[in-house]
C-alpha cells in the first residue's frame, strides 16, 4: 500500500484537481483509480483554459460546433460537458462502489456569473441537465449571491460543490444554505437521500496572501500556518452541523453529509513541504483534492497519520494571534474571495479567446 491508499484508514477520499482528454485517453486516469484509489475528479475554467490553449485535442470539436453556433461559451460548455460525462462514466463504478458517496466529477457553472444569483440557478439546471449523470456536482462559488443559488439547486435536487470558500463565516453560512435546501426539499415532499454536496475550502492561496504580513509583523513562526488553522477550524463547524440537532433531523430522513472539501492544496511557496497541504489535514468523512504533481509527491513521501482533529486548541491560538498582530482574516479572506472570482474570469476569458483564434486559423 502506498500513502495514497492508507489515508482511506482515516475516511479521507482524495480527489484529483485536473481534467484534460490525454488523462482520459492514455488510461492514466483509471490508472490512479486502481492503484491509487483515487476518487473523484474536479474541474475549474483555469484546468479547461490550460487543456484547450494548451493542445491541439479540442481542435477538431472547435471547428465543427463553430458550423452550427457562433457563440465561444456555447462551444466550450459543448466540449466540457462531453468531457465531464466521460470523466463521470469512468468514475461510475467508483460511485457504486461507495453507495453514492464518491466517485464524483465537478463541473463550473460560468465565472462570470458569480455574482449573478438568477443567473447561476438557471446555468446549474442547464448544466445539470445535460451533463445527465449521478455522479456528476455541479461547481457554484461560495458568494453572498451563490448562498441562494446553492439552496435553490438543492431543493431542486441538484448535487452541489460549493467552490471559492475561504472564510469561516462564510462556510457557515454555507452549511446553513445547505440544510435549508434539504429542508425545503422535505417540506414538498421530494427525497433528500439521493442529494450530493461538498463545501470547498481554498487552502494555500491563504498562506499566500497572509505569510508576507507576517514577516512585515515579526510573527514569521506562524509562516505556512494560517491555512491549515483555518482548515481544522472550517472542520469543527462540520462537526458542529453534524452533530446538531437540526443536521440530524435531515439525516434520520436519509441526508447525505456535506462534507469540507481542501482545495488549493497544491504549496506555492517552495520553501514549505510539497505535501504540507495534505499531511497536515487527513481526517474523517473529508475530501482533499490534489493536483497531479501533490499527489505524485505523497505517493512518493508523504506521511499519514489522523491531523484534522490534533492540535486543535493550537490552531484556535494561531487564528487570536493573527488578529493580535493586527491581521484581520475576515478581511483577507474576502479579498481572497474576489481575487479567485477575478482569476477565474481571466481564465475564462482567456479560454473564450482560445476558442476564438482556433476557430480563425481554420478560416
Amino acid at each position: 500500500m502506498n500513502p495514497l491508499n492508507k489515508i482511506r484508514a482515516f475516511k479521507q477520499s482524495i480527489w484529483l484537481d485536473l481534467l484534460d482528454r490525454e488523462i482520459m485517453r492514455s488510461g492514466k486516469l483509471q490508472n490512479l483509480i486502481d492503484q491509487d484509489d483515487l476518487r473523484g475528479l474536479t474541474s475549474n475554467p483555469a484546468i479547461f483554459e490550460k487543456a484547450i490553449s494548451g493542445s491541439s485535442d479540442y481542435d477538431e470539436d472547435i471547428i465543427r460546433l463553430s458550423k452550427t453556433e457562433e457563440d465561444n461559451a456555447a462551444i466550450f460548455f459543448d466540449m466540457a460537458i462531453s468531457d465531464i460525462q466521460k470523466a463521470a462514466d469512468i468514475f461510475k463504478p467508483v460511485y457504486e462502489k461507495t453507495n453514492g458517496t464518491d466517485g464524483f466529477v465537478s463541473l463550473e457553472v460560468s465565472p462570470f456569473l458569480a455574482r449573478d444569483t438568477d443567473g447561476t440557478i438557471e446555468q446549474a439546471r442547464e448544466l445539470w441537465k445535460r451533463v445527465n449523470r449521478k455522479n456528476v456536482m455541479i461547481k457554484i462559488p461560495g458568494t453572498q449571491e451563490g448562498l441562494i443559488a446553492i439552496r435553490e439547486c438543492l431543493r431542486e435536487g441538484i448535487n452541489i460543490n460549493v467552490t471559492l470558500l475561504f472564510g469561516l463565516p462564510r462556510y457557515k453560512e454555507v452549511t446553513e444554505a445547505f440544510m435549508g435546501g434539504l429542508e425545503d426539499r422535505l417540506k414538498e415532499g421530494n427525497p433528500i437521500n439521493n442529494v450530493s454536496s461538498v463545501a470547498s475550502f481554498f487552502l494555500s492561496r491563504i498562506d499566500v496572501m497572509v505569510d508576507p504580513m507576517l514577516k512585515e509583523k515579526d510573527a514569521a513562526d506562524l509562516k505556512g500556518k494560517t491555512a491549515i488553522a483555518s482548515a481544522k477550524m472550517a472542520y469543527q463547524i462540520y462537526l458542529e452541523m453534524i452533530s446538531g440537532d437540526r443536521f440530524k433531523k435531515l439525516e434520520e430522513k436519509g441526508a447525505q453529509k456535506q462534507r469540507v472539501l481542501y482545495a488549493s492544496t497544491g504549496a506555492k511557496d517552495p520553501s514549505l513541504s510539497d505535501v504540507l497541504y495534505v499531511e497536515s489535514i487527513i481526517g474523517n468523512d473529508t475530501v482533499n483534492t490534489l493536483p497531479l504533481e501533490t499527489i505524485d509527491a505523497f505517493r512518493d513521501h508523504g506521511k499519514v497519520a489522523e491531523t484534522l482533529t490534533a492540535h486543535v486548541e493550537d490552531a484556535g491560538k494561531t487564528m487570536e494571534e493573527l488578529s493580535n498582530k493586527g491581521i484581520d482574516i475576515d478581511k483577507i479572506t474576502q479579498k481572497l474571495e474576489d481575487e479567485g472570482i477575478e482569476k477565474f474570469n481571466k481564465a475564462y476569458e482567456q479560454l473564450l479567446k482560445s476558442i476564438h483564434d482556433k476557430k480563425r486559423k481554420k478560416e
